[in-house]
């Protein structure tokens, strides 16, 4: 008799312990509910307040890019053989900022990098052409009789393994890229949409990119027209690599940052890397 008591006991007391748990559970199921619908509603409250870009049936280039100018933009990724990079620069530097300088070309060349940290043994240039797309074809149509250039194709084509190119607009949002005080280390920050999520990618970070000029460290944002499209180039400035870590932890201070990065980190791939002036 004693036993079944005990026994009775113990099941009464595991029945309102699972009771217990139950409902405990219960309450934090329900406050974590409670809790993502208040950040959703936060979030879609501050939204009213971002400037956005007007979501019509537009093409991303009229929505997004600057209209006060007309300025379009070339980055090409050159891979060089392990051996020839030291060739390739040279050669480089005694061709690309002669056609920079020289009036006759619409051209300019913002800047020319060699990967640092990311994929190795590699070239970036960035050009940009005053005028758009006819001053990228009168430029092309000249340098095709200019032997120097020609002659400088035929070199570098013996060095390189591979390469390709995006034409680009910038964001209406970012500054134009202009020369820096140096020296300086650069951060190209590649990112592939999803398709459709472009505009929803400039609105946040129409928003964003005030968390990021403190420093001035924001150099230029584009997005590509041709080549691989809903492709994001964003290229920052930074002393160092220290200096690099420290204005990134600066902005999680901000209030609004984490949550850019939350909605814009589900929509995308990201490619990262270090470069220098060589």
């Amino acid at each position: 008799m004693l036993h079944k008591m005990v026994f009775g006991c113990c099941q009464l007391f595991l029945h309102c312990v699972a009771e217990e748990v139950l409902v405990v559970s219960n309450v934090c199921v329900l406050f974590h509910l409670r809790s993502l619908s208040a950040f959703r509603e936060d979030s879609w409250f501050k939204s009213l307040f971002v400037r956005k870009v007007d979501p019509r049936k537009d093409a991303h280039s009229h929505l997004l890019a600057k209209k006060e100018d007309n300025n379009l933009y070339k980055i090409q990724f050159h891979n060089v053989k392990p051996e020839c990079l030291d060739a390739y620069n040279e050669l480089c530097a005694a061709v690309l900022p002669s056609i920079h300088a020289d009036p006759e070309y619409s051209c300019e060349l913002v800047g020319t990098w060699n990967t640092w940290y990311g994929e190795q043994d590699q070239a970036v240039h960035l050009w940009r052409y005053r005028g758009g797309y006819p001053a990228l074809t009168e430029v092309m149509n000249k340098l095709r009789q200019n032997k120097e250039f020609t002659d400088y194709r035929k070199e570098r084509g013996k060095m390189l393994l591979s390469r390709r190119n995006q034409l680009l607009l910038e964001f209406s949002f970012w500054n134009e890229p202009v020369p820096r005080p140096g020296p300086n280390i650069y951060e190209l920050r590649s990112y592939q949409l999803r398709p459709g999520t472009m505009i929803e990618w400039g609105n946040y970070w129409a928003r964003a990119i005030a968390f990021r000029q403190e420093n001035q460290e924001a150099v230029g944002g584009f997005f590509s027209q041709i080549g691989s499209l809903y492709t994001v180039h964003h290229l920052w400035a930074y002393k160092d690599l220290q200096s690099r870590e420290n204005t990134r932890n600066a902005a999680w201070q901000r209030e609004g940052w984490d949550e850019v990065v939350y909605y814009t980190g589900k929509k995308q791939q990201m490619d990262q890397r270090i470069i220098c002036i060589y």
